[in-house]
Parts: C-alpha cells; sequence; structure tokens
C-alpha cells in the first residue's frame, strides 16, 4: 500500500475514533477516582490505563489491589472477565490480509476494544491496519487522560457530575449501532433480540451468577451462530461471480 493510501486510512481512523477517545476520557474519569481511593500514584494510574484497555477488567484489578489478591487470582480474573475479546479476535481475523506482518496483528491485538471492533468491522472489505492506528491514536490518549484527570481532579468535580461521565460509553456504543441498524432491519432485530437476551440472562438463575464475560461469550455464540445461519453473508469471490 502507498504513503498516501495509508495516510487516508489513517485520516478516517482518527476522525471515527474521536468520539471513542472523548467517551473513553469521561468513563475512565471514574476509573481514576477508583485508583485514587486505591491509594495508587498517577503514573501506576496511567500505565495501567495504558496496558489495560478493558473498563471491567480495570475495574476488577482495582479491587484486587485493595484486597491485595495475590498475581495468580488477578490473571485469572482478567481472563475470566476479558474471554470476549477471543471472539472478537477471531472475529476480526477473518478481515485481515492473510499476508499480513505479525507486528501489525500483534499492535491490532493489543489495542482491541469493543468500539474499536465495532467500527473496525463496519468497514468494508479487508480492514486496513492503519485505520486502527488512526482510531487508537485519539481513542487509547482518551482513555489514559481520564484515569489520569481522574485521579488528580475526581475530589473536585460534584457527585453528579461524575456520576453523569459514567454514562458516556452507552452513548457511544449506540452511535456505533444505530447507523448500521438504520441502514439494515436484520441488524436491527439482531440488536433488539441481543438486548432482551441480555436482560433475560442478568435475572435468570443459574445464568445470572456466571461473570459478565462468559455471559456474553454465550450470547454471542447463540445469537452470532443463529444470525449466520438464518441470514448467511455472501464471500465477496461469490458476490464477483454474480
Amino acid at each position: 500500500m502507498n504513503r498516501k493510501k495509508r495516510t487516508t486510512y489513517f485520516l478516517k481512523g482518527m476522525r471515527d475514533g474521536l468520539p471513542i477517545g472523548m467517551g473513553y476520557m469521561a468513563v475512565a474519569f471514574t476509573m481514576g477516582i477508583a485508583c485514587r481511593n486505591a491509594g495508587m500514584t498517577v503514573y501506576q494510574s496511567g500505565f495501567m490505563a495504558f496496558l489495560l484497555h478493558a473498563s471491567a477488567g480495570e475495574f476488577a484489578a482495582i479491587s484486587l489491589i485493595v484486597a491485595q489478591a495475590g498475581i495468580l487470582e488477578m490473571i485469572f480474573t482478567q481472563f475470566v472477565i476479558n474471554l470476549r475479546y477471543i471472539l472478537m479476535s477471531c472475529s476480526l481475523s477473518q478481515r485481515l490480509d492473510a499476508k499480513m506482518p505479525f507486528f501489525h496483528r500483534f499492535l491490532l491485538a493489543f489495542a482491541l476494544t469493543d468500539e474499536i471492533f465495532g467500527i473496525s468491522m463496519s468497514m468494508p472489505g479487508k480492514l486496513e491496519p492503519f485505520y486502527n492506528y488512526g482510531a487508537l491514536t485519539v481513542a487509547v490518549p482518551g482513555w489514559v487522560a481520564g484515569n489520569v484527570l481522574g485521579l488528580l481532579l475526581g475530589n473536585i468535580l460534584p457527585v453528579q457530575v461524575v456520576n453523569a461521565l459514567g454514562i458516556a460509553l452507552y452513548g457511544m456504543f449506540l452511535a456505533v449501532i444505530i447507523p448500521a441498524a438504520k441502514k439494515n432491519r436484520v441488524i436491527l432485530g439482531l440488536i433488539i433480540v441481543t438486548m432482551l437476551a441480555s436482560s433475560l440472562f442478568a435475572v435468570l438463575p443459574g445464568i445470572r451468577e456466571l461473570s459478565s464475560g462468559i455471559r456474553i461469550i454465550i450470547l454471542t455464540v447463540l445469537i452470532a451462530g443463529a444470525a449466520a445461519f438464518l441470514y448467511p453473508i455472501k464471500e465477496e469471490s461469490e458476490v464477483s461471480h454474480e
């Protein structure tokens, strides 16, 4: 790929990643407050945010740090909570060029999040890594900055403002799924079914006791599998022959 094309993809990624970065900053602000309450320093909070791009995972890590848990318990907890990223990685790998170098795959996997996955899968055709790099250029700094600012300023802002910042991530998710739902009724139906099933899983005895990561995996496999069977998407080669 020539330099001009890489720049085009990179800038498009930055544009699509800007609202994600802003949402991350708002959500991470509350995590910075949790880091402050756990006795962490600015450097510790920022470094953890840079390495761990998962809100549930970071909250769990902070709780385990406060409880003085062992390293094995922390590793196992992070593995269970973030199991859904295995499914996301498998799905995303199908969109990558088979000849893509390992270091590109490594960087894409390192910064894979729910929101980055969402915009990546919405891109037509094969995924260009420079699109993700552009999105990460604004998303990751937003996540880190939110953590640091939350630690530094968390006790200054009113409680109502801090609580309001916590819902920013949900608005960001809506911004990802609504455009696709407006264009495709099948996607709209799947979103509704997923929301209802997720609510049901949260109250069903036996299932509600499972971790959120495992519940997400079960829902993903069931609903995505059913959708793939009922509404299969033609391969690009099949479309080109028609």
